[in-house]
């Protein structure tokens, strides 16, 4: 099937009500799929009255937020839109939406991408860490993604500053495969430094993907939401240098509650960025020296 065909399929089913329900702001996964449950489908939902969601009990500023979306949304223009840009979608009941994603609590019920995914990707480890790197940090990732990458493990991570992006690069450059996830709409590149990097993700060796539309912003609020993903995509989680208080601490607990392995790498006891690593090994995440820790905590044949 060419890709017009797959284009007009796509916009005449069920899958473009999904697609306009990523638009309303403060409708989560699951309340989504509780919506589309009683209704019957997301079109009998994006169709209901406003009495009727409200009868339902559905939060009185949740239907006029979708009332007035259902005004200013143009889904074909969207369509049109994300086949310019190369960006395409899964629903989570797509046979290709990623099977790791899938078994997580709450997966993102529309996944956005640009770039191939592939099923090589679900054996896949997130790395994450500080954005105010060291020399310290980028060695060991740069060690431990080589590793990593000649094993075929895909490398997921944010595109952030920092440890994500050394990850990205380390994959890049040894001929691995790296998934980059984004806290907001794939038209858009956070920071703009990494745009290149984007590129030569989304054209090569990997994947840029989002539960975000086109044209949202990365908001502060987006990124905690974002790091499930960067778990739930992966089989473990490795922290490569993070304060205490670092966002990839709300990264490696979300892997704990998705039943996911937590990998820590020590560093120095006089450097903030080791506070938030030594807490996690503290609390019992596997201290890692080395890629055959990672390897062998999983099963992963040496």
């Amino acid at each position: 099937m060419d890709k017009d065909n797959k284009q007009e399929n796509f916009s005449s089913s069920d899958k473009l009500y999904w697609l306009a329900f990523s638009f309303l702001n403060g409708l989560g996964p699951k309340r989504f799929s509780l919506l589309k449950d009683y209704f019957g489908s997301a079109q009998k939902v994006w169709e209901a009255s406003s009495n009727q969601l409200l009868a339902i009990g559905l939060n009185p500023q949740l239907v006029k937020n979708l009332i007035e979306l259902r005004s200013k949304v143009n889904l074909n223009s969207c369509f049109l839109r994300m086949r310019e840009k190369n960006i395409e979608c899964q629903i989570s009941e797509d046979k290709n939406y990623p099977e790791n994603l899938k078994k997580i609590d709450s997966p993102p019920f529309i996944l956005f991408s640009k770039g191939a995914m592939k099923s090589q990707d679900s054996l896949a480890i997130a790395i994450v860490g500080s954005r105010m790197i060291t020399d310290y940090g980028r060695m060991v990732t740069k060690k431990l993604v080589r590793g990593l990458v000649a094993k075929k493990i895909t490398i997921v991570s944010g595109l952030a500053r920092g440890i994500d992006t050394v990850a990205h690069e380390t994959a890049l450059a040894n001929n691995g495969r790296t998934i980059a996830v984004l806290g907001h709409g794939l038209d858009l590149i956070y920071p703009p430094e990494n745009k290149n990097l984007a590129t030569r993700i989304s054209s090569g060796c990997g994947v840029l993907v989002s539960e975000y539309p086109l044209g949202c912003q990365p908001i502060a609020s987006n990124f905690p939401a974002r790091n499930r993903i960067i778990s739930g995509l992966s089989l473990g989680v490795l922290v490569i240098e993070a304060n205490i208080h670092s966002g990839s601490l709300i990264t490696a607990k979300q892997a704990l509650d998705q039943g996911r392995e937590v990998f820590a790498v020590p560093g120095p006891i006089n450097s903030s960025n080791s506070s938030g690593t030594a807490f996690l090994i503290k609390q019992g995440a596997k201290l890692v020296e080395n890629v055959n820790d990672i390897l062998e905590e999983l099963n992963i044949s040496l």
